[in-house]
């Protein structure tokens, strides 16, 4: 069962609704036992990362989700579900994350033509192909709605960028954990392929 993890941040049940529309079950819980018994994962979230980082610990999901990761489990993190993966936030103050990769999470400081956040649709440049992008053309649109990116220190792990006044890591993926600061639930159809493609990963 594709398992969303519900930690009290938005954008839940949208992603849900992406799934379903292409026929895979899914359920949104917080419930220790069904994400420990999840065949994919998706952490998914809209929001402040210390907010985040706060309701994760308070549930009791640090834990699951790392030993998830760790078992190759098949993991899709979304927008701040990317984020949280690194070390450290700079939004609202220092914030420690899960600390899965080394890197840090920063604010756009952009010329003034560039609006932060960062809204709308926005080109993928990808640098490193993965089972995610299964099918995905080079240049293809998605939808991004973030005022703040990921600096990973492995540049390995980065699988697209997209250029917003910077080049800046727009996905990564390593083994079978991907994530995206964009939305696929979001992003048409391109989004659904990615969404179908993450589903259809062997458990």
């Amino acid at each position: 069962m594709i398992t969303i993890i519900d930690y009290g941040m938005g954008n839940l049940r949208s992603v849900q609704k992406g799934f379903e529309r292409l026929g895979f079950p899914s359920r949104i819980t917080s419930d220790l036992q069904q994400v420990a018994e999840a065949s994919h994962l998706v952490l998914p979230g809209v929001g402040a990362f210390g907010d985040a980082m706060q309701e994760l610990r308070r549930r009791d999901l640090v834990e699951p989700i790392r030993q998830a990761i760790l078992r190759e489990k098949p993991f899709l993190g979304i927008c701040l579900g990317l984020q949280l993966l690194f070390d450290r936030s700079s939004e609202q103050g220092e914030h420690e994350g899960l600390g899965i990769f080394s890197g840090q999470v920063l604010r756009f400081d952009l010329p003034p033509d560039y609006a932060v956040p960062h809204m709308g649709w926005n080109q993928l440049h990808i640098r490193r192909p993965n089972a995610l992008l299964a099918g995905i053309d080079q240049a293809a649109y998605v939808y991004f709605a973030n005022s703040y990116y990921v600096v990973p220190q492995d540049s390995s792990l980065i699988a697209t960028e997209t250029d917003y006044g910077i080049m800046f890591c727009s996905s990564i993926g390593r083994g079978r954990l991907f994530a995206t600061q964009f939305h696929p639930e979001k992003s048409q159809a391109i989004g659904l392929r990615m969404l179908e493609n993450f589903a259809r990963l062997p458990a």
